[in-house]
């Protein structure tokens, strides 16, 4: 049995070489990793030593790779450049404080914002940067850490973690509510319907859910983001399909008024994203925990 001892040469010698050879000294190696020119010297020669064949050509001071040295050091960098990705990458991971969540616009500015100052009070020591993305990317790519996702568990390369379901509830303002005359469900039909661009069959799903068939073809404008679209309810255009949770603030000011008491319970649910190595991640792992205890 071969000793591996003897194959593998120390990692002080490695880095020895490799800087004796980039800066074409061992003086010049020394400073760059903070020994002494003897030292430097020294190591070299035990790996010479060890391999069993010269690896520098000595021109006095300086020195020059001979063709064994030149082999030999494009064989070992690759291995020596993974080797300090993989130690920054693992230090990175034990260490790093600062994450960076992407969240649906609307999910973070009514749901997320207000409990952040809870998460700073349990880890002052975390900082969490926040931006605002609507579809599925790639975490990776985008240097995400995680991200917060509505609809189905489909987040390829990811873990997603379920949060809650959705209930969306017609709402609409106090004052156009009157005007319209508006008492049952099928008064909406003819009134000016407002709708979230990538859930245009919410409307026809909720008067399916009021009794209601056969519907006429429903028309009206589209709005990207569900705060756009409760402040266009809450402005008099027409009414809504909004989730209870982010209205809450206008609910209880009485800008915006819930007429029915059907609501639309979505067959998707909200998703903490996460990138697959997220567990070794020490403060990933603290947002996490928190996030669930917050849903819970």
């Amino acid at each position: 049995m071969s000793d591996s001892r003897r194959e593998l040469p120390s990692m002080t010698a490695l880095a020895c070489f490799a800087s004796a050879a980039r800066e074409g000294g061992f003086s010049r190696a020394g400073e760059h990793l903070g020994l002494t020119q003897s030292a430097v010297s020294r190591q070299i020669a035990l790996l010479e030593e060890s391999l069993q064949t010269p690896l520098f050509t000595r021109h006095g001071r300086r020195v020059t790779l001979n063709e064994a040295g030149r082999a030999y050091l494009e064989d070992i960098e690759p291995a020596l450049r993974r080797i300090r990705q993989a130690t920054i990458k693992t230090m990175d991971r034990g260490s790093r404080r600062d994450l960076a969540i992407a969240t649906l616009p609307s999910f973070g500015m009514r749901w997320l914002a207000p409990r952040l100052p809870g998460l700073t009070t349990r880890h002052p020591e975390l900082t969490v940067n926040f931006a605002a993305r609507s579809f599925p990317f790639n975490l990776r790519e985008e240097r995400f850490d995680a991200a917060i996702h509505f609809g189905a568990a489909d987040w390829a390369d990811a873990e997603m973690v379920p949060l809650f379901t959705e209930q969306a509830v017609v709402a609409c303002a106090p004052d156009w509510l009157r005007t319209e005359g508006i008492r049952a469900p099928a008064d909406l039909l003819d009134k000016p319907l407002l709708f979230q661009t990538s859930r245009r069959q919410a409307w026809n799903r909720w008067f399916a859910a009021a009794g209601i068939e056969g519907l006429p073809p429903l028309k009206g404008p589209n709005f990207e983001q569900f705060l756009m679209l409760a402040q266009a309810a809450a402005a008099g255009s027409g009414a809504a399909l909004l989730p209870r949770f982010l209205i809450e603030p206008e609910l209880e000011s009485g800008v915006l008024v819930t007429p029915f008491e059907t609501a639309l319970v979505d067959e998707g649910r909200y998703y903490l994203v996460l990138r697959p190595d997220w567990r070794e991640h020490a403060g990933l792992v603290k947002f996490h925990d928190w996030l669930v205890e917050e849903v819970r």
